[in-house]
């Protein structure tokens, strides 16, 4: 696919996702969802992308759904193309589908204005840092819509009910610091290391972990961390670490760490990853 309202480029085992509308805030349309659909499914496939950073260009992240073409821009029957798709999907979800099930680490460089889909893309992504420029609303209540992307259900769990009400019910723009504190975002970083930092983060999963650990784990957390209970995983967690204790990553995982250099991972996640395990698909 010839992606017009995205970017692409790999570093090493680093893709970098870049919402590209600058001259328009990246302002979401239909068709930047379904080409982060589309990167993300790509990179899911290939063993060589470790980790996946999504940023935008210029001095904004996404400043929410594009509406220019004025009070009708979500109006269907009006030929507002805002909820229909661009392009043929490969599932019902989308691109918060193909985030959530990706077996790759996710990271959101949030580098200016995130403001409705511009906050909600961010949400089933793994790791949020953002700029100190960066502005933040789950603004939908203001304009007579409901939180969409799956975002009443990702954003309690990120950061508590009572926080999700509170920036929900108010609609209202809150800046870097206060997602911070309100634990939407991990890291608040100066406007020109955010990318950097973004990096190192996504080194430090890429240059000391196990692939095939890390695609099973991401979903492990998604998946069970407000299970009702743990008896479902424990019944899934302790065959599998004793699967995988008899396997080639455990067996260099411990002799790097014994040798003291970094380890060399040779489990492959399209073809390694435990036939007992059951990723978290919808």
């Amino acid at each position: 696919m010839t992606y017009e309202h995205i970017t692409t480029a790999t570093d090493g085992p680093i893709l970098t996702i870049t919402l590209n509308r600058p001259d328009k805030l990246n302002a979401y349309t239909a068709l930047m969802g379904s080409e982060i659909e589309d990167a993300f499914l790509k990179a899911d496939g290939d063993d060589d992308i470790r980790v996946i950073i999504v940023t935008g260009a210029g001095r904004g992240f996404c400043a929410g759904a594009d509406i220019s073409g004025g009070a009708d821009a979500f109006d269907v029957s009006k030929g507002a193309a805002m909820f229909q798709r661009a392009r043929p999907r490969a599932s019902s979800g989308g691109f918060v589908e193909a985030i959530y099930n990706c077996r790759k680490p996710s990271i959101a460089a949030i580098n200016g204005a995130a403001v409705g889909v511009g906050i909600t893309l961010c949400l089933p992504m793994d790791i949020r840092i953002a700029s100190k420029n960066a502005k933040i609303g789950f603004i939908f209540a203001r304009r007579g819509l409901v939180p969409e992307a799956g975002s009443a259900w990702f954003l309690p769990r990120l950061v508590g009910l009572n926080q999700a009400l509170r920036w929900c019910l108010s609609g209202r723009i809150f800046d870097a610091n206060e997602a911070k504190e309100g634990g939407l975002v991990s890291e608040v970083t100066e406007p020109d290391q955010l990318l950097s930092r973004a990096r190192e983060i996504a080194l430090e999963i890429a240059e000391n972990t196990a692939p095939v650990s890390v695609a099973m784990t991401r979903q492990m957390l998604w998946q069970y961390s407000a299970a009702a209970h743990p008896f479902e995983l424990l019944q899934m967690d302790g065959p599998l670490s004793v699967e995988l204790g008899a396997g080639p990553d455990v067996k260099e995982g411990v002799a790097a760490f014994l040798e003291k250099r970094k380890p060399k991972f040779p489990g492959k996640v399209s073809k390694d990853i435990p036939p007992g395990y059951k990723q978290a698909k919808r």
